[in-house]
């Protein structure tokens, strides 16, 4: 009688009868679409088809063919071989096809066969492999010790989930440990019943990572219901909930095995509250995840029994066989996997040479490469060059030039390609032979394969060829010059990827400057490498090869260097921005702005449009670099305590770290379950402290982004600040928040709770500050109050009310900050819209910075090595202050929202801000001066008479000033207002300009001499809008107190139209003939009006809208007029029935502004979502909305609102305004 285990290990040895129906019934499907080759490479891997098969295959003239025959093979195979075809097709993503051959896969007993030598049984073998995982390589030694170790920590998961990693060098075995541990009949009955899931991982971007999870999400979703169609996750977010939802709810009990992690980005996808085991080259990874954590390290060093049993499986020889030198071959490589492994792949070719390489090893003298590191060097020499020595000569030259490759770097064959002068055919051949000699390493996960050097070969070639390191370089710039005579790669693929990036460090390491400058002072590629690599890797190529530039020419690397700095945020917005179109606003005597000049003439011949401008020369940008490292508002941002790098934190709940040189990122966490409000630096550098509105305090490493505490129990309401005492001798995070009363906190990270509660405020504290001997902290609250309390006692020693600075307003003080001058002896704090400075001692106010009634300070910083002070402003400006001259030192401007921090860098040259417009911006403070402290407002009127242009409009001083638009020079400058001026505008005719103000009062002034022609007096509030008729003689004034004012302003007659209910914001003449006398306007009430401006007379007067009218505008034929409200519709009215001819509806936000088209055909109409849309007049239908596919992340806060719209002439071009001028 047969023993039933052994049928069953019979019926897995044989395909199963619905799996071969099923194979002959999808055969011509398959032959059709499949493509052997990649799939082969699989079901080699799985152990299932041998080379030779591959080989015979693979001699078939054609794909099909081909593919014929392996289905004709696939035939006469068991049911792994159907498991590991299947497996295949869903690695390579023929996800149709794989689907349907899932009904029919072959199912096994769980008790078939239990006893199975080492619980390796068919059932596990099937398990397995339909889980991906690898078979034994064909080298293979046991390693029992290690295995048992793995085992007992993946039955640490059989209660609940976590991370196991497996970590060591490369070549010592991870992935093979890590798939011997799983095959076990126990183990995955009794912890894993839901299966064993392999993902081999390797480098990848976000793209690939996608692919990767999309086909496991596949694999997993095939088992469970094939009648079901799922969409694939079109996002890793989506991904990483479909996989959580699967692993969580279908596969509770699953081990999901990640081999060959490298990044701890990439791990974050998988940290899914699931049974993960890991392999990896770096033991941190897994501080990045949350959940249980386990690790077993495997030993780079095998002992001498292991080695020779290495060599024995490699020359297919028994070990009693081994000749005598074996041993002492494995004793000169000194345990190390990598060393027997390369020696062992030498004598699998060359078996009767053990003495020769023996003598290779012990008589070669190399110099040792001095690094410390877990591999024996002496040992890596010496088998390295005997590798070395016997490949042919041609290919050890070929070999060598590999010195130039840079660490941790993967190349495609095509890169060698173009270095070498080969066919890329020819190139894989060779590298081919390198791998399987061991002197390099690939990477089959991509595709193309990436090959790349172990960080000690590479170590072994430099020193090698260190004399010969300059001509290495040489020839790869000569043979990229010589291969991309026409211009740089462009592609985007991983070929170009690495000129792009690395073309540059070839020409400085081969002291190619003449090359060097050519290149980077070129504005085609900077554009080219801008939109490849990101502006970050440009900055850093600037001020690493900075010295050699500036024997050049410092001024123009300074040039290329600013504008990629101030552009950056820019040039990482999708679609990419014309880089021409922004150097054109470069200083005219700028290299960038001479190329781009010469670019956009040459352009333009062909019916590209740019815009030159024109003025520039009277602005002057202080910003030294802008950065764009969230989406969302940002709330804060410091310095490093070394000046090198800057956090930030806000809306987007992440901490991100990055360079303050370039902005190159260095490190983002994912830090809270909601905004992050502030980040800080520990003294030292080593630490960085988040607070949170998710009324946490987090402390992380910040070298391994690794959480270290976390502070969640004591504060129940958002945390708003967080920061470090000033020195490390006694280490002491401070804290505040929105609690009523234990809203102050002092923690030492070694205890798990507050080491002293401050208590004294009932009301929200919003900052807290160390004093610069760490001898007090200092509060500032909502209550109208700052609060000194000293750190040792936690007693409170004095309030300084502030509140008690704005006693004529009934207003309540909400303190935002305070700072601490650098000797200790003067606390600076923001309120409203003033700063206050107080003596400590004494609590007296020693000196008042007050701002405008509209814009708030929302921080203030104090520098520590000068007598400036910087303040951030609501209405988006920064300024700079000399605190012992009391007198304002710049305007820093550029910001397009609420500045939200700004700090001095420790040594006082730099300063940041950052702001709700979701940008980080660095200044220069040496560079700032006085002259920026002058600006015009935005009320402003502007003549375009042939090439002149006149520009009348209010300083920030509340002067009218009158200026020549090309020169910026000053034709007029009024004496400065007591009542703010709010509009303004030019007469045609007369030299005359006229300025309304705040209080109602309208005035005439003659230029350029400034004489007083006429004082109007009438409105009772601001006077909002002013406009002359054509021959000069009438002038027209809507305002606040809702009414239009016709004056004949040299006699001062006056006729009052009354009528609307709110604010009258604009008006319009319904043409410019003198003869028509009509005026349109339109108000908050929702109404417009028609007008008689001879008469007074109302001539209409209909309720248009159901919320506030935001502009109107009559079409250039005088037929129709449009409107456009904040009820988020535009309508289109008949100029003589005025009736409602369209309502166009759609927009999703306010609409603020409309323009029709010259030929009247069209209506645009902008909202407050940074959206515009265009409209056919005939019928009312939408024509297009052009900005929505250009809309960038930062858009809708980056000055969104579309405040203004114009056509050009011909009706081609549309220009809008905002935040930004879009075209």
């Amino acid at each position: 009688q047969q023993d039933p285990a052994w049928l069953v290990c019979c019926a897995e040895m044989t395909l199963q009868e619905g799996a071969r129906s099923c194979l002959l019934r999808f055969r011509h499907r398959l032959e059709q679409d499949i493509k052997p080759s990649y799939l082969m490479d699989h079901m080699i891997s799985d152990g299932v088809l041998t080379v030779d098969e591959e080989e015979r295959i693979m001699t078939q003239p054609t794909r099909k063919d081909q593919a014929v025959a392996l289905l004709e093979l696939l035939l006469r195979k068991d049911n792994r071989a159907y498991i590991s075809f299947y497996n295949a097709l869903v690695k390579e993503t023929y996800n149709d096809l794989a689907s349907l051959l899932h009904d029919d896969l072959p199912c096994t007993s769980p008790d078939a066969h239990k006893n199975s030598s080492g619980g390796c049984t068919p059932f596990v073998q099937t398990v397995l492999s339909e889980g991906g995982v690898p078979q034994r390589p064909v080298v293979f030694v046991s390693r029992p010790e290690l295995v048992n170790r793995v085992r007992e920590k993946l039955y640490r998961l059989q209660k609940e989930p976590g991370w196991i990693t497996v970590f060591g060098m490369a070549g010592s075995g991870k992935s093979v440990l890590a798939a011997e541990a799983v095959r076990h009949h126990e183990l995955i009955e009794e912890c894993f019943p839901g299966g064993i899931h392999w993902l081999s991982i390797g480098q990848l971007d976000k793209p690939d990572l996608l692919v990767k999870i999309q086909s496991l999400c596949f694999r997993l979703e095939q088992s469970l219901d094939s009648q079901t169609l799922y969409r694939h996750p079109n996002s890793l977010d989506e991904a990483k909930e479909r996989l959580r939802f699967l692993m969580l709810r279908r596969y509770p009990r699953a081990l999901l095995i990640l081999d060959d992690i490298w990044d701890s980005t990439v791990l974050k996808a998988f940290d899914i509250h699931c049974r993960i085991l890991l392999t990896t080259r770096n033991r941190s990874l897994a501080d990045s995840v949350s959940g249980a954590k386990y690790e077993v390290e495997v030993e780079s060093g095998l002992d001498e029994n292991k080695g020779l049993e290495i060599l024995a499986l490699y020359t297919k020889t028994k070990l009693k066989g081994l000749p005598e030198e074996a041993r002492s071959i494995v004793r000169e490589c000194k345990g190390s996997p990598l060393v027997v492994s390369l020696i062992g792949a030498l004598l699998k070719e060359k078996p009767n040479r053990w003495r020769y390489y023996l003598c290779q090893l012990q008589q070669k003298q190399f110099k040792r490469i001095k690094k410390s590191s877990s591999y024996d060097y002496d040992a890596l020499d010496q088998a390295m060059a005997a590798s070395i020595e016997v490949l042919p000569d041609e290919h050890r030259e070929l070999y060598k030039d590999l010195t130039v490759l840079e660490k941790d770097i993967k190349v495609p064959a095509k890169v060698l390609s173009v270095l070498w002068d080969l066919e890329p055919e020819e190139v894989e051949d060779i590298l081919e032979e390198f791998v399987n000699k061991s002197l390099l390493f690939v990477d089959s996960h991509n595709k193309p394969y990436l090959y790349y050097l172990h960080d000690l070969q590479l170590d072994f070639l430099v020193e090698q060829n260190r004399t010969q390191l300059e001509s290495l370089h040489t020839k790869v710039v000569h043979q990229y010059q010589r291969h991309y005579r026409d211009g740089p790669p462009t592609s985007g693929d991983k070929e170009c990827l690495y000129w792009i990036r690395f073309i540059t460090h070839h020409m400085a390491k081969a002291n190619l400057s003449q090359e060097l400058y050519s290149l980077m002072f070129s504005l085609d590629w900077v554009s080219i490498k801008a939109q490849i690599m990101g502006p970050a890797h440009l900055i850093n190529d600037y001020v690493e090869y900075g010295p050699i530039l500036d024997k050049e020419n410092s001024e123009v690397r300074s040039q290329f260097q600013e504008f990629l700095s101030l552009n950056a945020h820019r040039l990482e917005q999708r679609p990419f921005p014309d880089v021409m179109q922004l150097a054109l606003s470069q200083p005219r005597t700028s290299e960038v702005y001479r190329q781009a000049l010469l670019q956009a003439q040459d352009r333009a011949s062909t019916g590209k449009l740019y815009f030159d401008w024109l003025n520039k020369s009277s602005v002057e940008n202080l910003s030294r670099l802008v950065i764009h490292p969230h989406q969302g508002s940002i709330y804060n941002a410091c310095f490093s305590h070394d000046g090198a790098k800057i956090a930030s934190s806000g809306a987007s709940k992440t901490l991100k770290v990055f360079k303050s040189t370039s902005g190159e990122k260095l490190t983002e966490i994912q830090a809270h379950d909601d905004e992050v409000l502030c980040c800080a630096f520990s003294p030292d550098d080593r630490l960085l402290a988040t607070c949170s509105s998710d009324r946490k305090v987090k402390v992380w490493n910040m070298e391994r982004a690794m959480l270290l505490r976390v502070f969640e129990e004591e504060h129940e309401e958002q945390v708003n600040h967080c920061e470090f005492t000033n020195t490390t001798s006694r280490l002491l995070l401070a804290t505040c928040s929105n609690d009523k009363f234990l809203n102050v906190k002092l923690w030492n990270l070694n205890k798990p709770s507050s080491q002293n509660t401050m208590f004294g405020h009932f009301e929200p504290v919003n900052h807290c500050c160390f004093s610069p001997d760490d001898t007090y902290v200092s509060t500032s609250s909502n209550d109208g109050t700052i609060k000194l309390f000293q750190v040792l006692s936690a007693n409170e020693w004095k309030t300084i009310n502030v509140r008690n600075m704005f006693a004529e307003s009934d207003e309540e003080v909400l303190v935002k900050c305070s700072t601490w001058t650098a000797d200790g002896k003067r606390i600076i704090c923001a309120a409203r819209n003033a700063v206050l400075v107080f003596d400590v001692e004494t609590s007296d106010m020693l000196l008042e910075i007050r701002s405008n009634r509209l814009s708030t300070v929302q921080y203030c910083h104090a520098c520590a090595t000068s007598n400036l002070l910087a303040i951030a402003f609501s209405n988006y400006a920064v300024e700079l202050w000399d605190l012992e001259a009391n007198k304002k030192m710049a305007d820093c401007s550029g910001h397009l929202s609420w500045v939200q921090r700004v700090q001095f860098s420790p040594d006082g040259s730099q300063l940041l801000s950052c702001s709700d417009d979701q940008t980080v911006r660095l200044w220069e403070t040496k560079k700032v001066h006085t002259s920026s402290a002058i600006c015009l407002k935005r009320d402003s009127d502007v003549i375009f008479n042939d090439e002149e242009i006149i520009v009348s409009a209010a300083d920030n001083c509340n002067r009218l000033q009158v200026r020549d638009g090309r020169t910026g020079s000053v034709l007029f400058q009024s004496e400065e207002k007591s009542s703010r001026i709010r509009c303004t505008c030019m007469c045609r005719q007369a030299s005359a300009v006229v300025l309304g103000q705040e209080d109602g009062t309208v005035q005439v002034l003659e230029v350029p001499s400034g004489k007083l022609l006429a004082t109007l007096l009438g409105h009772t509030k601001t006077v909002l809008h002013c406009q002359f008729s054509q021959n000069g003689q009438t002038l027209i004034t809507s305002s606040e107190d809702t009414t239009i004012r016709v004056w004949r302003w040299q006699s001062g007659e006056c006729k009052v139209l009354q009528g609307h209910k709110e604010q009258v914001r604009c008006f319009s003449l319904l043409s410019d003939l003198p003869v028509d006398m009509r005026l349109l306007s339109w108000s908050f009430d929702g109404t417009v009006k028609m007008w008689d401006i001879e008469s007074g007379e109302k001539l209409q007067d209909i309720e248009a809208h159901r919320g506030a009218i935001l502009s109107c505008h009559v079409s250039p034929d005088g037929c129709l007029f449009a409107t456009t409200s904040a009820d988020k519709t535009a309508k289109l009215w008949h100029c003589e029935s005025w009736q409602c001819v369209h309502t166009l509806s759609g927009h999703q936000d306010c609409v603020r502004s409309c323009r029709f088209s010259w030929d009247s055909r069209r209506l645009a109409t902008g909202d407050d979502n940074g959206e515009i849309w265009l409209w056919s007049v005939e019928d009312g239908s939408l024509l297009k909305i052009c900005s929505r596919e250009g809309k960038d992340g930062m858009d809708s806060l980056h000055g969104g609102w579309v405040t203004d719209l114009h056509f050009s002439p011909d009706n081609s071009l549309l220009v809008s305004t905002g935040g930004y001028i879009k075209v």
